[in-house]
């Protein structure tokens, strides 16, 4: 008896073909959809909703800095994270360093990356010129953005980064 070491090989059917490259498809079909997936399940980026809005809008901000530029107010805010609480604080002066009165304050904490940990705070006037309230804990980059306003309207508005530890 001969031993023969070639190995027997058989050739490849058209049915052979056609299943492999069907299955290759699938394969990436399937990792595409999980991709799509958890792209747009995890996207939490800032887009505006409207550019021609946003473009509109943008006048009347422009409009808003140059009179709040004018007013020369000086607003100091400081922020104390403590015990699973964010305090804010923030004092308003005019151009004189009188205590600006009458004045309806609101804090927003936007993180720079994602809407999902934003918070709104309400400040209550707790002095002549002095606002406060409180934020759950906010450890980490953030963009601090005041707002003061007067019957209604927003007369200050003031952004900062801020990293709190």
């Amino acid at each position: 008896m001969i031993a023969n070491d070639t190995v027997c090989q058989r050739p490849l059917t058209g049915r052979t073909v056609l299943i492999c490259l069907i299955a290759f498809f699938a394969v990436i079909s399937i990792v595409n959809g999980i991709m799509i997936r958890a792209a747009v399940t995890t996207f939490g980026g800032v887009e505006t909703g409207s550019a021609y809005q946003a473009g509109k809008a943008f006048k009347l901000e422009t409009d808003a800095a140059r009179a709040q530029d004018e007013r020369h107010w000086m607003v100091k805010a400081t922020l104390h994270p403590a015990r699973g609480k964010t305090q804010i604080d923030i004092d308003a002066r005019d151009a004189a360093g009188n205590p600006l009165t009458g004045l309806a304050a609101t804090a927003y904490l936007h993180h720079p990356a994602s809407r999902r940990g934003d918070q709104t705070v309400t400040l209550s006037e707790g002095g002549s010129g002095h606002f406060s309230g409180t934020a759950d804990s906010a450890l980490g980059q953030w963009d601090v953005l005041i707002e003061l306003s007067r019957d209604g309207e927003r007369v200050f508005r003031s952004r900062n980064r801020v990293v709190l530890q």
